[in-house]
């Protein structure tokens, strides 16, 4: 349904045929070259890389090869006349929850018909790229009712990430929610419009991981590294906001108990896998997305390493892309695909995507298929194009694919097999 005036939007459907590209490719300086191998299937990516000379450190850590097979698939509009979606949420009854940057949270029939905004949420930050921003229902939420959001909150001197939870009252023409906590502030308060992260994702036991960014500004970029601020990791917290006491930093002085993982840059994408483990993808500068999967203490590089190069051009820190007790992404892009939003695939609807991981591109404007083998690296990879800028994806009940679109007139889309 269109925002505008409440009428149904006018679907339209789109088809693609995802084809093989021709049988060339580039390496990793940018070269032409033919995919002379018996059997290779060239990448998605043929652009020049921006870190030149840069090499990956394993085979298939960056340009895998296109998959063997893919699947053809229709897109359809739900809804249109949204303002900067940002997340998507599935009720049990089928509709969905969708946050709007400026400060709203609706509730979306199957069909496209659109709540007035919830009430009862906090005052937001929505300059830039700040505002409300993920959403998650409780593990328990048929018996607790409550859904968590993250948001840019709005303080003296400056911002931060936040997260709140609260009662759904879901029925009737005016949906609230109530008993509202704020059960996370990402310290300490900063002065940025830009880096919030924001993915939240509850793991097998119940405890909840909040990705952060590392609010972008020089000053703040360093303390990614910092264990005594909440920039630049991935924190995990109980469903009330205390600390998990198996966390890695709970007993060391000085440092914040929440911290899972540090050394990030801006984790807008996280999902668990199949094993229940968690997943994350997240903006590196230009150049340098990365695909990682986040383990206990451990220390993911940035900013002393990183694929690609500073926006002016110039190395990031010394330009390194390795150093001892740092870890590797399993994957990275360059140039990038500005990654937001992700799930691993498990429906019958597209058996071909069946395990993939499924990530929404804003610079690429689609959605990014990787496939894993069984040593949890990347196989191949496609490249699925929608033409809008894809902030977060989703499976539905029936297997199929959900996207939000992050623009000025945001849309719902359903992607569905072709028929």
């Amino acid at each position: 349904m269109s925002m505008r005036g409440r009428r149904p939007a006018r679907p339209f459907v789109m088809t693609f045929a995802v084809l093989a590209l021709l049988a060339a490719c580039k390496d990793a300086n940018g070269r032409h070259q033919a995919a002379s191998l018996a059997g290779a299937r060239p990448p998605a990516e043929t652009r020049a890389p921006n870190g030149e000379g840069q090499t990956p450190a394993f085979p298939n850590q960056t340009r895998a090869p296109q998959p063997a097979s893919t699947e053809r698939f229709s897109i359809r509009t739900v809804v249109s006349g949204l303002s900067h979606p940002w997340a998507l949420a599935f009720l049990p009854d089928g509709r969905l929850l969708v946050t709007e940057r400026p400060g709203r949270l609706r509730i979306v029939s199957p069909a496209g018909e659109v709540s007035a905004p919830v009430a009862g949420l906090p005052k937001v930050d929505a300059r830039d790229q700040g505002g409300l921003l993920d959403v998650e229902l409780s593990p328990s939420f048929a018996t607790d009712g409550l859904i968590y959001w993250s948001y840019a909150e709005p303080r003296p001197g400056g911002n931060g990430t936040a997260v709140a939870r609260g009662r759904l009252v879901a029925d009737g023409p005016e949906p609230r929610v109530e008993n509202v906590q704020v059960i996370f502030r990402q310290q300490p308060t900063f002065d940025s419009t830009k880096h919030f992260g924001s993915r939240l994702v509850f793991a097998p036991d119940g405890t909840l991981f909040v990705t952060l960014g590392e609010r972008s500004l020089p000053a703040s970029r360093v303390k990614a590294q910092d264990l005594s601020t909440d920039f630049g990791k991935v924190v995990r917290i109980n469903p009330d906001g205390s600390i998990p006491k198996d966390n890695p930093f709970v007993s060391q002085a000085g440092d914040r108990p929440e911290i899972w993982s540090y050394g990030h840059r801006n984790v807008q994408a996280a999902a668990l896998d199949l094993k229940g483990r968690l997943w994350t993808v997240e903006h590196g500068p230009k150049g340098g997305d990365e695909l990682n999967r986040p383990e206990a203490g451990k220390n993911y590089g940035w900013p002393v390493i990183t694929y690609g190069i500073d926006y002016s051009g110039a190395p990031i820190g010394e330009g390194l892309t390795a150093k001892a007790g740092m870890e590797q992404p399993v994957y990275y892009w360059d140039p990038v695909i500005a990654p937001s939003g992700m799930t691993f695939y498990t429906g019958d609807a597209f058996p071909a995507w069946k395990g993939s991981i499924l990530i929404g591109g804003l610079v690429q404007k689609g959605v990014v298929r990787l496939v894993l083998g069984p040593d949890d690296r990347v196989a191949a990879e496609e490249r699925l194009p929608i033409g809008e800028r894809v902030r977060d994806v989703r499976q539905g009940p029936d297997g199929a694919v959900w996207l939000v679109t992050d623009e000025t007139d945001g849309k719902i889309l359903k992607l569905s097999p072709a028929g």
